[in-house]
């Protein structure tokens, strides 16, 4: 069902999901330029795109560690599965902006400390049991269409959309 809708041009406009490498290069779903030796260009790619991957990963990964409900299948129709989730989510931003400091205290969530170029893991990596890798997924023949938004992308970052600590999260 998602799969058809995203096919089918869900995303608006220019949006695209962010995957790793277990998922296809679609022109809807960026990935990593794969293998070791890559480019300078390609390497500020690669770490923007798992920047903003990590940040959809905390999101889930806090919500089972807060929500036990997702540590497992959910047995009901996706109707149901859509209210869990969208309750789940309003209670985590009530709980974000009203208990901060109980409900996710400092170093809950992976940071970075861009002065030393490195990550620092969140404490729900210990906590998160339910969620497993789901390995490759799809082929690795890629469109030109898709081949050529991951370059927009790539080109982005080194000019108009540069961050100025990325330089050093890749050295």
């Amino acid at each position: 069902m998602l799969f058809e809708a995203l096919e089918n041009g869900l995303l608006p406009n220019n949006g695209v999901i962010v995957g790793d490498d277990a998922f296809p290069l679609k022109t809807y779903l960026m990935k990593p330029y794969p293998g070791a030796n890559l480019t300078y260009d390609e390497k500020i790619y690669n770490y923007r795109l798992s920047r903003a991957r990590r940040i959809s990963e905390n999101g889930f990964r806090i919500l089972v560690s807060r929500f036990r409900v997702f540590e497992k299948p959910t047995a009901c129709n996706v109707t149901r599965v859509d209210k869990i989730m969208r309750t789940a989510c309003a209670l985590h931003n009530w709980l974000t902006n009203n208990a901060m400091g109980t409900y996710l205290p400092r170093g809950s969530v992976d940071n970075e400390d861009i002065d030393r170029g490195e990550l620092i893991p969140g404490s729900w990596r210990s906590e998160v049991y339910g969620m497993v890798d789901i390995g490759r997924f799809g082929s690795n023949h890629h469109s030109q269409q898709a081949k050529a938004i991951r370059e927009a992308y790539k080109k982005y970052f080194m000019n108009e959309g540069q961050v100025s600590w990325q330089n050093r999260m890749v050295h």
